[in-house]
């Protein structure tokens, strides 16, 4: 009776071996194909999130009341999440690299667009337009040519006043014109507390500080411009879209550099160097990405959450599905699952670092605090996640090697290669 049931079980077992699923290691050209799928998911989101943002600001506009103020905020972080998690395109794809400058360009001498605080000084060697105050400003002089700002639209602030005289500070549309907007300043250093700017900024029957009109008209424009961006971006990756069209026709090897230069450009020069180490040396609130709203600790999150997505072939869409496909993950592992191990063990140990972050700004600590002068545990933190990220990438220069990819290089940052380069 033993012996039967034995051999059933061994018949049962060898039974579901044959008829398992095979999983073929993917084709390069699957992978990249799966790569520009991902894309067009991500900025779709990133679209949708943009047009609540829209229906927000509307509707603060309409009715500039402290509960509207708070939704519009609550929609322009929500709008961080997936449009943070498509940076990792930014390096590689030209067509995203020429377009981000639109969206998420930072630091911004926010005097451009409207009232600042005295402390933020009356001008600047750099800057002509640092105090131009366009809200307040019918007109102004620049560089001996008057600039009509009488009417504030879209027009005005991507065609004249985005980095006016070709000077990048002079962000006048995007994510973090709109933020400065819906929060004003962060005045408070690296003390606790964000960008405190009444609702009343906005009600032309209780203004707060004048021209309420015009700083309604700039915020409308600056956000119906960011979703004019965005569903341009939705269409270059979409089927027939110039930027899609040009990875998956195009050599499967120059696909995936493109995939791999894009994740250690990212997680080295732009996460690691530019937007951390940068900002942890000088001990600079000035130096964090959403300085305004104290959302810093987020978005760094979610671009690190973007290097995973790509090296795995994942991405949880906001309505809460996922879509997986063929990863680089699996076409590393092919030849070298040592390597592929190592490096998802990596990105894990990333993200780990990054809910530290997370976890410190819930219980009050912001990104600009932990950056600060004296404060040992708060460097140490986001220091451990610049060391997760370094070591990662050197993890990515792995797979590309495995790949053999030899013509990667990514980008770098002098916070990173030549610290000493920073206080000169």
């Amino acid at each position: 009776m033993k012996l039967v049931t034995m051999r059933t079980i061994l018949t049962s077992a060898l039974l579901a071996f044959l008829s398992a699923p095979v999983f073929a290691v993917p084709q390069a050209s699957d992978v990249v194909k799966h790569y520009a799928d991902l894309a067009h998911a991500v900025y779709e989101d990133s679209l949708v999130t943009a047009r609540n943002l829209q229906k927000a600001v509307d509707q603060l506009i309409a009715a500039p009341t402290v509960a509207n103020l708070r939704h519009a905020r609550e929609a322009w972080l929500a709008s961080r999440v997936p449009y943070m998690q498509s940076e990792v395109y930014r390096f590689g794809n030209a067509i995203v690299d020429d377009w981000e400058g639109k969206v998420n360009a930072w630091p911004l001498d926010e005097g451009l667009i409207d009232y600042v605080a005295a402390s933020y000084g009356a001008e600047s060697e750099d800057n002509p337009a640092y105090r131009a105050n366009v809200i307040a400003s019918p007109s102004f002089t620049y560089s001996g040519q008057t600039i009509d700002a009488s009417h504030i639209t879209k027009d005005l602030l991507a065609g004249t006043l985005h980095e006016l005289g070709g000077i990048e500070a002079n962000v006048a549309t995007g994510y973090h014109a709109v933020e400065f907007l819906l929060w004003g300043q962060d005045l408070n250093g690296v003390g606790p507390g964000s960008g405190n700017r009444p609702a009343t900024d906005f009600d032309p029957d209780n203004c707060s500080w004048e021209n309420c009109e015009r700083r309604a008209a700039y915020l409308k424009s600056a956000t119906d411009l960011l979703v004019d961006d965005l569903a341009w971006m939705v269409a270059q990756w979409a089927p027939g879209g110039e930027a899609r069209e040009g990875l998956v026709h195009g050599s499967a090897i120059s696909g995936l550099s493109t995939i791999v230069t894009g994740m250690g450009s990212l997680s080295y020069g732009e996460l690691a160097g530019e937007r951390m180490q940068l900002g942890l040396l000088l001990h600079d609130p000035e130096e964090e990405q959403d300085c305004f709203s104290d959302n810093t600790h987020h978005s760094h999150y979610y671009d690190a959450k973007g290097i995973q997505n790509i090296y795995l072939g994942k991405y949880r869409r906001i309505d809460g599905s996922m879509i997986e496909g063929p990863s680089l993950s699996a076409l590393v592992a092919a030849t070298s699952p040592e390597a592929d191990e190592n490096l998802r063990n990596q990105l894990d140990a990333t993200m780990s670092a990054m809910e530290q972050l997370v976890d410190a700004a819930k219980r009050g600590e912001a990104y600009d605090q932990m950056i600060g002068r004296g404060n040992g545990s708060g460097n140490d933190r986001v220091q451990a996640a610049i060391d997760a990220l370094t070591s990662q990438t050197r993890g990515i220069e792995q797979a590309a090697a495995v790949l053999q990819l030899a013509s990667i290089k990514f980008e770098g940052s002098d916070s990173l290669d030549h610290p000493e380069a920073v206080f000169e």
